[in-house]
């Protein structure tokens, strides 16, 4: 696990020192990532930039910027390949020679003697650039569900990689302006879609991709070559058909296989635990491969609605771990700095607190922690995708019919309209059968598109014809029902760049390594091909799941109410960030931006506080959306932004 940069120059055209000394400094930016070494390589067209967090192989020689046998291809990668001593072994079995024990080298030689095939091979995590010496190309590519991020940027004179924005933001000259389409984006989804980023001119590689850049020896590019390497299987394709029983031994052997796979290295291990059915199912499995005593860690808070230590407890208890439980009181408006540079555009899923303080409390004592990240979208664990599910169902009425339920709806007092949130129901009723999208945005959009008709401001307006809904179609396209249109979509978009985005960026700003069992690749694509209706059985969501971990697991843990791993925003607004909330988003460098009405901020803000409505997830989109302006994009330069202490 690492942190990786670089780039390639259109032609050779500035001297080694000076190359030398960009890598540094975009190495700089990212050492957080990797703690253990820092390298840089170049051959004067290329340059390859490593900060290395140490797990597998400790030693020097498998430091990376790393060379395949002969020298001709260049590697420095991020991530795990847990499959990399059976692909070394078929290497070894051609004539390769390796020098170190480590992945890195495997992947460099595996180039070198399939190209591309080897991407099919890989069964783990990874963002990855390799220069091909033979061929003068740069391949960056990540692994098939964007658990490890990496970032591009095309310019006239070189093509920028790294791990993370803030490496690119080193070059020299690079522009930093705001991408309002992006903004515009994260407003509906709380995060920024691929392949865009904040940043005007810098994308982000989609996952399941390689991209293949090369100059066209004239001083300028040939057109990039974006390949999709892998493709989810669709339930339709193949679907399992099995007994109840067969497919919960099925499953529970997956997890198994994912849980060992994930065990391999040279450094202390550990699990996040939060008392949910995915993390417990996790730690139970390490307990039963052999793993030893695990050691589990857990954050809770003060307010006991967002407090899941009891649970994480009983199940610590259940299998004898090694338990680190700590109940933390955050300064909020301390910690927000730290989040808006690590994370490096506008991001947020508040779920990125807790991630940063279990992530910090952990790596003081493994390198490693497994976690129970995926289980929702390989076993329809959302609430969401129950009312999908019922929407699919409903769908089956006359259109008259599902549209005087809708009217009925609206009958129903102002209160619990919004308890129930009966308005999204309304809409997700009413709404056009031919525009899925647009129906599954009452379940998953932050800002509506009637909401930002009413808040944008004159600089985002020019937004509003177009939807970021849109985004979402070509996965319900894909598919023949609303519940499954929504999961795909989700697996596509959420996952990739919501939640892998909020554990790596969490995990990594403490030099800690995250593995996810449940989004090994293949036991997501068996998961993939079983019907909805196996896997949510009776509408229960993760009815599969659950009862495959029944053996395992107490029924406390399991016929619990899914809490998400939250922390209580809603009530920091009203108290500790009242006073910040006000001042940074209605004050004078808001306000001169033009993004959102101040007459309609200032209505969330004083109906949020007054405790009549509750607008926090709205806030905190616009709170980290503009503390991101004013780093990012208002500072002078990027070595003059906020920087965390080491």
């Amino acid at each position: 696990m690492c942190g990786i940069a670089g780039f390639v120059l259109a032609q050779p055209s500035l001297p080694r020192p000076e190359i030398e000394a960009r890598l540094w400094a975009m190495t700089g930016t990212i050492k957080h990532r990797g703690p253990d070494d820092q390298a840089v390589w170049t051959d004067g067209l290329a340059g390859l930039a490593q900060a290395r967090l140490a797990v597998i192989d400790l030693s020097a020689a498998a430091n990376q910027p790393i060379a395949s046998q002969d020298g001709s291809v260049w590697l420095t990668y991020n991530g795990e390949v847990y499959n990399f001593a059976e692909i070394r072994r078929d290497l070894e079995a051609l004539g390769y020679v390796f020098r170190s024990r480590g992945d890195a080298e495997v992947i460099a030689n595996g180039w070198h003697a399939w190209g591309p095939r080897v991407l099919d091979r890989m069964r783990g995590m990874f963002a990855l650039a390799l220069w091909d010496r033979r061929s003068r190309r740069l391949i960056l590519a990540r692994d098939r569900l964007g658990k490890k991020p990496l970032y591009y940027a095309p310019t006239d004179a070189a093509l920028l990689f790294g791990s993370e924005i803030k490496a690119l933001l080193a070059w020299p000259g690079i522009a930093r302006r705001a991408n309002l389409s992006a903004i515009d984006q994260y407003l509906t989804f709380q995060y920024v879609p691929s392949p865009e980023t904040a940043f005007e001119g810098i994308r982000r590689l989609p996952a399941a991709h390689y991209l293949v850049i090369e100059a066209d020896g004239e001083g300028g590019w040939r057109e990039p070559e974006l390949v999709r390497y892998w493709e989810l299987p669709r339930t339709s394709a193949g679907a399992i058909r099995r007994s109840a029983a067969e497919l919960q031994g099925e499953l529970v052997a997956h997890l198994e296989e994912a849980v060992r796979l994930r065990l391999i290295a040279d450094v202390r291990l550990g699990a996040f635990l939060s008392g949910g059915v995915d993390s417990s199912a996790v730690v139970a499995t390490m307990a039963r491969v052999g793993a030893g005593r695990v050691k589990t860690f857990s954050i809770g808070f003060p307010e006991k609605e967002y407090d899941e230590t009891r649970y994480a407890r009983m199940i610590a208890e259940r299998f004898g771990t090694e338990h680190e439980e700590f109940v933390v009181e955050p300064d909020a408006v301390a910690v927000l700095p730290k989040l808006v540079w690590h994370y490096g555009e506008p991001f947020a899923d508040s779920s990125a607190i807790p991630t940063y303080y279990v992530s910090q409390v952990a790596r003081r004592h493994v390198t490693v922690a497994l976690n129970g990240d995926g289980g929702d979208e390989a076993f329809l664990g959302y609430p969401r995708y129950r009312a999908m599910h019922y929407l699919d169902r409903l769908d089956s009425l006359p259109p008259a019919v599902r549209v005087g339920l809708a009217r009925a709806l609206a009958l129903a007092p102002a209160q619990l309209q919004r308890r129930l949130r009966l308005g999204q129901i309304r809409d997700m009723l009413a709404g056009a059968p031919d525009r899925p999208e647009q129906r599954y945005a009452g379940a998953i959009a932050f800002f509506p598109d009637r909401d930002k008709a009413e808040g944008y401001g004159e600089a985002m307006r020019p937004l509003l014809p177009r939807s970021a809904l849109d985004l979402l179609a070509p996965y319900f396209a894909q598919t023949e029902t609303l519940l499954a249109g929504a999961n795909r979509a989700d697996i596509h978009t959420y996952l990739p760049d919501d939640l892998m985005a909020k554990v790596d960026v969490a995990s990594m700003a403490h030099g800690l390594e995250t593995r996810s069992p449940l989004l090994d690749h293949v036991l997501l694509e068996w998961a993939a091909r079983i019907p909805a209706e196996i896997k949510m059985v009776g509408g229960r969501t993760k009815g599969l799941f659950k009862a495959a971990m029944a053996p395992y697991l107490p029924a406390e843990i399991l016929n619990r109410k899914k809490m998400g791993f939250g922390c209580p925003v809603d009530q920091w607004l009203r108290r500790e960030l009242k006073p910040m909330a006000y001042d940074t988003l209605l004050g004078p460098e808001a306000r001169a931006r033009g993004l959102m009405r101040p007459d309609y901020v200032r209505r969330l803000l004083d109906e949020h506080c007054a405790g009549r409505r509750n607008h926090h997830t709205r806030l905190w989109a616009l709170l980290m959306l503009e503390l991101w302006f004013r780093m990012w994009i208002d500072s002078a330069a990027v070595s003059k932004a906020y920087r965390p202490a080491a």
